[in-house]
């Protein structure tokens, strides 16, 4: 008889946390469009922090507290909580900051909506994520939930690994002793839902050589570029499809005139890995490549190793939310939700490390980010809000 009485209960608070975020419609696309319309690049910080006042703001509107949490360097983070209960809480979690750095960006291409779509920078990656995550909350508060606090976490610099903040270090604290974790972030337009990712680590490497005058003296000179080549080909031949890691030269400068031998080459690169215990080894692989020379008298510097955000295993617990959302998905007739594991990193890797069950990827759907055409689907944020609240009243079930 009690389950009973409270399957009915939790049938009836989610039925009135829904009601609450149909009528919040115009509200919820309001903030989604204030937030798409700051210029938020991660190097942007006064923008992030206006972000970041604009989500403090909302919490407080709804009813809970919240405070931020700043940083020399780096974007505020945003530390939100509705205390509903006494229960292990639960973490809603993501970022405010975009890739699009350039001011004036939000100006030249501001928050539109066109045939369910809609469309602005990082209005997938992932503002609408933010809107989804601050809603629920809200609608979980309306609708009577009293079993366990919801807290809202939100950074300033995920974009950039968190170089200039102790951000990380906030997820894993912050993150300790809660029942479950959703990050937020761009959510798929086929269902899928994030269970595992890959980590993330870059370097930067040099090499000098020796000017001379491509005409006069050529043999005189120690081509830096040429020298580099032969490395970049190197480096990418690192990568292992069958343990899982990547390497990827994405930048190269080097060179002053096409009439000189270039005297200096730099590369940044970025490695994609998925066994956290692997980056040392992967450290020492690009030093034993780049401690090869082809062109005698040029040398070569690792200038920079950094990890960035490690992986985000797939743990039981993991397993066991997904497949609570997954039910939760399609009891409301949201649709079967799909497993899968990126390539990309995301702060879900730090609420897993922390021992908190943790899916990703539970932000609105769409498409195309860190692009100039990146969209999300309208109707999904409303959806995702539902999700989320839908699958908080139901975490007695995750069996933890």
């Amino acid at each position: 008889m009690g389950k009973n009485n409270s399957s009915g209960a939790n049938a009836d608070v989610k039925e009135k946390a829904f009601r609450f975020i149909d009528g919040q419609k115009d509200e919820m696309m309001r903030l989604w469009e204030d937030l798409v319309n700051i210029d938020g690049g991660s190097k942007l910080v006064s923008g992030v922090n206006a972000v970041a006042r604009r989500v403090k703001e909302e919490i407080e509107r709804g009813g809970g507290s919240a405070r931020l949490i700043e940083f020399d360097g780096a974007g505020s983070m945003v530390l939100g909580e509705f205390a509903l209960g006494a229960g292990a809480p639960v973490l809603l979690s993501g970022h405010m900051d975009t890739v699009f750095n350039e001011p004036g960006e939000t100006t030249r291409r501001p928050f539109t909506v066109k045939d369910d779509k809609v469309y602005g920078p990082g209005v997938l990656d992932m503002k609408g994520g933010v809107v989804a995550a601050v809603f629920a909350a809200h609608a979980l508060k309306e609708a009577g939930f009293g079993k366990r606090a919801v807290k809202l976490l939100f950074a300033g610099d995920e974009e950039i690994a968190h170089a200039n903040s102790d951000a990380a270090g906030v997820f894993t604290r912050e993150a300790k002793g809660c029942a479950a974790a959703f990050n937020c972030e761009s959510g798929f337009v086929d269902n899928a839902v994030v269970v595992g990712r890959k980590g993330t680590a870059t370097f930067m490497a040099a090499v000098k050589g020796v000017a001379a005058h491509a005409g006069n003296e050529p043999k005189n000179g120690r081509s830096a570029i040429l020298e580099m080549a032969h490395k970049i080909i190197d480096i990418q031949n690192l990568t292992n499809w069958d343990k899982e890691y990547t390497f990827n030269v994405g930048v190269i400068k080097g060179g002053t005139v096409a009439n000189a031998v270039p005297p200096n080459c730099e590369i940044e690169v970025d490695i994609r890995y998925v066994d956290p215990s692997i980056l040392p080894e992967l450290k020492t692989l690009v030093e034993k490549t780049l401690s090869k020379t082809y062109i005698e008298g040029t040398t070569t510097e690792l200038v920079r190793f950094t990890p960035g955000i490690p992986p985000m295993q797939t743990t039981d617990g993991v397993t066991r939310l997904f497949n609570l959302w997954d039910k939760t998905s399609q009891e409301n007739g949201f649709g079967v939700a799909r497993p899968i594991k990126t390539g990309g990193g995301a702060d879900s890797a730090y609420t897993v490390m922390a021992g908190v069950p943790t899916i990703c990827a539970t932000g609105v759907k769409g498409g195309r980010n860190h692009s100039a055409d990146e969209f999300a689907v309208a109707e999904s944020l409303f959806e995702r809000a539902k999700l989320l609240a839908a699958t908080i009243i139901k975490l007695d079930g995750l069996s933890i």
